[in-house]
């Protein structure tokens, strides 16, 4: 694979990440409750989450769905209430105050990663990007070693993004504006993903 293929994918693949969705606000609002290291923990388990969708469309996700159109019927109806569920859970702990910086979590590293893991798995702009976007764009005949590059350029490209995100909103700073309006906010995301589960688990 050419190193100007690698850097439209990367390109691409910052754009997904940038584009708002579950993962963002999950990061946002852990970094600025939680702190910087929850945030970064999470983001492994985000990373992880893309990484087993991409691993799946170069096995031939897209094969599948055509073959089987009830498993994508099934995965878009279980990212939908695992939508639901988050952002049922954001609006009852909406008018929580944020913990002191520095004060222990309410979330340990393993359900932080495991939150970030099942937040990409069930989101169903992955699901959509990986099935048919990206299966399109990667060569054919690929190599392990293709395959092993396009994994390395989508790692650095999560990875680092969702980590400027925890190191930006963890800063007392932007902390402090997000503790202003953390009920309005949070009840805002809460709503916002609930609406958008629903409606994908609806079709």
């Amino acid at each position: 694979m050419t190193l100007a293929a690698l850097a439209g994918l990367a390109v691409l693949q910052l754009m997904l990440a940038m584009s708002p969705g579950p993962a963002a606000v999950l990061t946002i609002r852990t970094a600025a409750s939680e702190g910087l290291r929850p945030a970064l923990i999470l983001n492994l388990g985000l990373t992880t989450g893309v990484l087993l969708w991409a691993m799946a469309a170069l096995a031939g996700l897209s094969l599948v769905f055509e073959l089987m159109p009830w498993v994508q019927t099934g995965l878009r109806v279980a990212g939908g209430l695992f939508l639901i569920w988050i952002g049922i859970s954001l609006w009852r702990h909406a008018s929580e105050p944020l913990p002191e910086a520095g004060a222990s979590t309410p979330r340990s590293g393993r359900q932080a990663i495991w939150l970030g893991l099942w937040c990409n798995l069930a989101n169903p702009k992955a699901l959509a990007y990986f099935a048919a976007v990206f299966t399109g764009i990667i060569p054919q005949g690929m190599t392990w070693q293709d395959a092993a590059m396009i994994l390395t350029v989508i790692f650095v490209v999560e990875t680092g993004w969702y980590a400027c995100l925890a190191l930006v909103f963890s800063r007392s700073g932007p902390r402090r504006l997000y503790a202003r309006i953390k009920t309005r906010a949070e009840r805002c995301f809460g709503a916002i993903l609930g609406l958008f589960g629903a409606r994908i688990a609806a079709g």
